[in-house]
């Protein structure tokens, strides 16, 4: 069994909803990458996503690609986000995931960049410019089934009933439904049609939704609990670490992520699915 499958089933079990947490492998440096990883396991993070730095990462905003930037500019490469995953998923329990765009995975090869990332212990990868029809074409799904990888589908609220249908059939562990158009980055306030879209999602997907881009606090967590499986943080996290003394990164950011974890623990009756 995948071991999202096996988190999912353990979120279930225990009524509650779940968090993945996201973080840019080489910012600040490597090192903190794996201590604020592992600090988000120990916090009560469900999931984390590591994201590979890229030098065009066109579905985040600002704040990630200031992190990416200066993850290459200290020399991060693909080979260290593989290192980086292979020391965390001998010291976390939790499911690890890729987070990269499609550049990437070319450039090292589709078959060898799934096998790489099984070795590793990645339990799914997420690539937002690699649509399903290219992801089948280019032979990037049946190099995951090969390596036991889950590709995580990501939608948008302008997906269509017939582009959520296609990717229905493709769905494997959850799917990452974007709450708006547009870049990553923490927001106030979410789409006003986000209800109505979550629930065009439910109507066509079985798995669980995971809804990201704009939570930055536990208020905001508590907005997104009612319609979705599990909330995705991210640029949050980042704006931490940047504004963090060195010395206070992973305190700061274990913190956060505690009180996050906390909200996702209360009340799961009141928030059932739309």
């Amino acid at each position: 069994m995948n071991k999202i499958d096996q988190q999912l089933t353990e979120l279930g079990s225990a009524k509650r909803k779940g968090l993945m947490t996201h973080t840019v492998i080489g910012y600040p440096d490597l090192e903190t990458t794996v201590g604020l990883v592992q600090d988000m396991a120990a916090a009560g993070a469900d999931f984390v996503e590591l994201q590979i730095p890229f030098s065009d990462p066109i579905a985040d905003g600002p704040t990630i690609q200031h992190a990416c930037e200066a993850a290459l500019a200290r020399g991060t490469r693909v080979r260290d986000a593989f290192r980086v995953a292979r020391k965390l998923s001998k010291t976390v329990d939790i499911p690890l995931l890729f987070m990269t765009y499609y550049n990437i995975v070319q450039k090292y090869g589709v078959e060898l960049f799934c096998a790489d990332s099984a070795r590793a212990g990645i339990a799914g990868l997420i690539v937002p410019d690699l649509p399903l029809e290219a992801a089948a074409h280019e032979g990037f799904l049946a190099a995951c089934r090969q390596h036991g990888l889950y590709n995580i589908l990501v939608l948008a609220p302008t997906s269509t009933d017939q582009r959520l249908q296609k990717n229905a059939a493709a769905a494997q562990g959850f799917v990452y439904c974007m709450s708006r158009q547009g870049l990553t980055g923490a927001q106030q306030g979410f789409e006003p049609e986000l209800q109505k879209y979550l629930g065009r999602v439910r109507a066509h997907i079985d798995v669980p939704l995971a809804l990201g881009f704009g939570i930055s606090n536990p208020e905001r967590l508590r907005d997104v609990l009612p319609f979705a499986d599990i909330a995705v943080v991210g640029s949050a996290i980042i704006d931490i670490i940047a504004a963090s003394k060195p010395g206070e990164i992973r305190a700061n950011v274990k913190r956060f992520i505690a009180s996050l974890s906390q909200e996702t623990k209360q009340g799961f009756n009141a928030v059932n699915k739309v």
